[in-house]
């Protein structure tokens, strides 16, 4: 066997381990828990390592936990560098790994690792370190699939969110002119001009309410209620935004599952690469595994045709089939 042959091969394997999900071998879930808990104590890391008294007393072992972790997370991001050719979306060759180190996920794992590599040659501030240290909580968005999808609402809703936080700032500047006009006087060291007053209108409109700064005439006080009562809504638009482009995003990912699943059971055959384009979709949209059963189940319901001209039995392990396998699974679910 040739080395770039074994090389392949490698890659392949590596591959498998690192962005395989369900079909992940069981070293590769090993490996895909051993990088979520290094994540999860570097986070813990970093807040108690805020704290003067712990900073002071264990400042080597949090040294020696933060080199072990960015070795680790370096070979990690190299590694998958390596493996990006594997994907079909990113391509073959130095391209396709260009377009892998410019992807979302990439450049969260290289700003994971960058700042301690760059500490090295320049000089940079232990407090700017730990805040970039932080970053790392984003590397859990490769392990949990909605956190991908939360990225994907907020990327398609910015418009409308953009415009919902324009209409917030513009109220702000008005109720912050208004309370200035009604409460200088009587208070000119908390609403004096009308910067100094946009504190007690943000924490109005938003509905925080510290009480730190409060009006005290009666126009002032009629004032507030009218604000709060407004902040209410708005404060509210941008969750309600959020929420609804969330459901939207999840039922076009059904519908594509879906349509993907008709395409296939269009001849009433399910083989072994259906199925792994079943999988490969899923995995792709970020469906759980219960969600593209029932689809399936409800595709194959719907579709006579598939009953009548599917086999009977998994040409795999030989068991009744019915669309289904054993413990009502659902074939690339």
């Amino acid at each position: 066997m040739s080395l770039q042959r074994v090389a392949m091969t490698l890659r392949r394997h590596l591959y498998n381990l690192l962005e395989l999900r369900d079909e992940k071998p069981l070293s590769g879930q090993i490996l895909n828990g051993v990088l979520l808990l290094l994540i999860l104590v570097n986070v813990l890391a970093v807040i108690l390592e805020s704290v003067e008294q712990y900073h002071r007393s264990y400042a080597s072992w949090f040294w020696y936990f933060e080199v072990v972790s960015v070795a680790i997370f370096t070979i990690e991001y190299l590694a998958r560098v390596w493996v990006s050719v594997e994907e079909v979306r990113f391509g073959k060759g130095w391209r396709g790994r260009l377009r892998f180190i410019c992807s979302p996920l990439a450049l969260i794992d290289l700003l994971a690792i960058l700042p301690f590599w760059l500490s090295i040659f320049f000089s940079i501030d232990g407090r700017v370190l730990r805040v970039f240290r932080l970053l790392r909580v984003f590397k859990l968005s490769r392990h949990f699939s909605v956190l991908e999808v939360l990225g994907t609402v907020l990327r398609n809703e910015s418009k409308t969110l953009l415009s919902a936080i324009f209409v917030m700032i513009v109220l702000v500047i008005l109720a912050s002119a208004g309370i200035y006009m009604v409460e200088r006087e009587a208070q000119p060291q908390a609403f004096g001009n009308i910067p100094r007053a946009m504190w007690w209108a943000t924490v109005t409109l938003t509905t925080v309410g510290y009480g730190d700064v409060v009006p005290v005439t009666v126009a002032g006080r009629i004032f507030g209620i009218l604000i709060t009562v407004l902040g209410v809504g708005m404060a509210a638009l941008p969750a309600g935004i959020i929420a609804s482009g969330f459901t939207a995003e999840l039922a076009r990912r059904r519908d594509l599952y879906e349509l993907t699943a008709r395409k296939l059971l269009q001849d009433g055959d399910i083989d072994a690469r259906d199925r792994r384009q079943l999988i490969k979709t899923r995995e792709e949209l970020g469906l759980e595994r219960i969600d593209a059963q029932q689809l399936l189940r409800k595709v194959s319901m719907s579709s006579p045709s598939v009953e009548k001209t599917a086999p009977q039995h998994c040409p795999h392990c030989g068991k009744p089939l019915h669309l289904s396998h054993k413990n009502g699974s659902q074939p690339g679910a």
